[in-house]
């Protein structure tokens, strides 16, 4: 075999420039030179390994995870070097085969090369494959650190120059938008989820998050479902991209009173802005508290169970524009018994009910106090005072 090997060679190259496309470049004597150097040392190690059986081509394959690395790098899928490998086997087995016959080599020889050619051809393009693998896995790691990056500077707070985010979107790969949302996850067991490209995602963070682009358009709000279906997920408002920063925290907040049990996780993906009041009324806590302290005040001697029904009394009737049969329709209980409680909290709140202003205040603490009534230790109500009569009945204070 060895005299006949750049003969072999030259049969080779042509044969795989005449077959496989991509491997015929004119004019282009570097890659040609390439091309060649992979012909010869393969038919060089494969003739060593044939006369030494042990023969480990670790040069070879090291050479050949190489060329798999390069064709990641350029963007090529290993089609075409597989192609090439097996026109080249084709080649070196017809070779063999006759050189076989000319020289009378025994059928258990030349079926023992034809295995040994075969083993070879599988170990080159495993290494192939493993270089390839080895690169594309690099490039899809820097890819996602350069996501993850510009996933930081859209959630910068104050915002990040218009600039820096186009560079960065442009290394990432990430065409950037008109408008986004951001999507704020609950953590979740199992499978994670597979999202679409041209979605942001970090699933590393505290709480993990996306951006998603152009939210609003055709058929997006679908995708969007699709992608976050079986995972606990708060859509923010649609912002500019340079306010993806207000979006988050929207979502974050939204999130935030779900799993606190405030606003009901429906089975689909829940939306910030279908809930705009409640974050209103959650914004701030401690001044929603305050307030309640204050316009409540009048129940604070009660139990908490009297102060449960009256305030519930209290919110229906200033829900239902004051009126006591719908307050009983919401309730379901008896007109007579919503009139006995309107008159206690008549007593109990006097003057104060029919001031527009208390009367928004008081509906503003009540639907609070209603969205946390699940929530044991969540209550805004005042204290409720042990002293009150056995009979349970509400102690009359009568403004002078």
């Amino acid at each position: 075999m060895r005299p006949h090997l750049d003969e072999v060679a030259d049969d080779m190259i042509q044969e795989i420039q005449s077959r496989v496309r991509e491997y015929d470049r004119p004019g282009d004597g570097s890659y040609s030179g390439t091309l060649r150097l992979a012909v010869e040392r393969v038919l060089h190690y494969f003739v060593d390994r044939v006369a030494d059986s042990g023969h480990e081509p670790a040069s070879v394959t090291d050479f050949f995870r190489a060329i798999g690395r390069g064709e990641a790098g350029e963007g090529r899928s290993l089609d075409a070097m597989q192609t090439a490998m097996r026109v080249g086997g084709m080649v070196a087995w017809r070779r063999i085969a006759e050189g076989a016959s000319v020289l009378e080599v025994a059928p258990r020889t030349l079926g023992a090369v034809g295995e040994a050619l075969m083993m070879f051809q599988d170990e080159l393009a495993a290494a192939a494959a493993e270089g390839f693998a080895q690169a594309k896995a690099a490039v899809a790691g820097e890819m996602q650190r350069r996501r993850r990056r510009l996933l930081d500077l859209l959630f910068a707070d104050p915002p990040a120059a218009p600039e820096a985010i186009a560079d960065l979107a442009a290394a990432a790969h990430w065409p950037v938008p008109r408008t986004v949302a951001a999507v704020a996850l609950g953590r979740q067991e199992g499978r994670q989820a597979a999202f679409p490209p041209d979605i942001l995602a970090d699933l590393t963070r505290r709480t993990p998050s996306l951006i998603v682009p152009d939210p609003d358009g055709p058929g997006r709000a679908k995708l969007i479902d699709r992608a976050l279906s079986g995972t606990l997920a708060v859509v923010g408002p649609t912002v500019p991209v340079a306010e993806a920063a207000r979006s988050v925290q929207w979502a974050r907040k939204t999130l935030g009173l779900v799993q606190r049990g405030v606003i009901e996780a429906d089975a689909g993906v829940i939306r910030s802005v279908e809930h705009m009041s409640t974050l209103i009324l959650f914004q701030d806590e401690e001044l929603i508290t305050s307030l309640a302290a204050l316009r409540l005040a009048p129940l604070s001697h009660l139990r908490a169970s009297q102060q449960d029904r009256l305030a519930e009394t209290l919110l229906a009737w200033l829900q239902s524009g004051r009126n006591a049969n719908e307050v009983a329709m919401r309730l379901h209980v008896h007109p007579q018994t919503v009139r006995y409680r309107l008159r206690q909290l008549e007593e109990l709140f006097g003057d104060q009910l029919l001031d527009p202003d208390l009367r928004f205040d008081l509906e503003i603490v009540l639907r609070a106090r209603a969205l946390l009534a699940d929530r044991p230790g969540e209550q805004i109500l005042p204290a409720a005072k042990e002293a009150v009569g056995d009979s349970g009945e509400v102690v009359n204070f009568r403004r002078s």
